[in-house]
């Protein structure tokens, strides 16, 4: 089953049990899938890897925008937004520890080449695309620079 599957069974589960908060949060993932699987790019083949990408965004973006309500006195719309980023995350991968992204930074390292932090872009080129969903893109540069320095 395709995580666009599991989103629209999950969808009507929570209409069944009338879970506004998961319900506001799957719909808006399954706009964006349903965008993406339109657009030029994918050509309706929208494969698990492209919805995890679009799942990711929607998660920071929901982190975000919590932040700036949290900044703005607003606890009611950050809390609002941060239950939607915890109910969208469990189609997310499990996030990689810091001793994880440490060992597979230092294979990617070892595996390009790179001894500096000239070979930064080399780096970052290669663990982006290796630990995409597993780890997020700050916390991968950060270690990247740390392991590199």
């Amino acid at each position: 089953m395709t995580i666009f599957d599991r989103i629209s069974d999950d969808i009507k589960k929570a209409m069944i049990a009338q879970n506004k908060v998961e319900l506001l949060a799957l719909r808006n993932i399954k706009k964006e899938l349903i965008e993406a699987k339109t657009s030029k790019e994918v050509a309706g083949n929208l494969t698990d890897e492209i919805a995890l990408r679009i799942i990711s965004k929607i998660v920071k973006q929901n982190k975000d925008a919590a932040t700036v309500f949290i900044e703005q006195n607003r606890s009611d719309l950050a809390e609002e937004y941060m239950a939607q980023a915890e109910v969208i995350q469990r189609y997310m991968p499990a996030q990689m520890s810091d001793s994880e992204l440490t060992v597979a930074v230092k294979e990617i390292i070892s595996h390009t080449g790179a001894c500096s932090l000239k070979d930064l872009g080399k780096v970052m080129g290669v663990a982006s695309k290796q630990l995409a969903g597993k780890a997020e893109g700050r916390a991968i540069s950060d270690k990247v620079k740390e392991l590199l320095s």
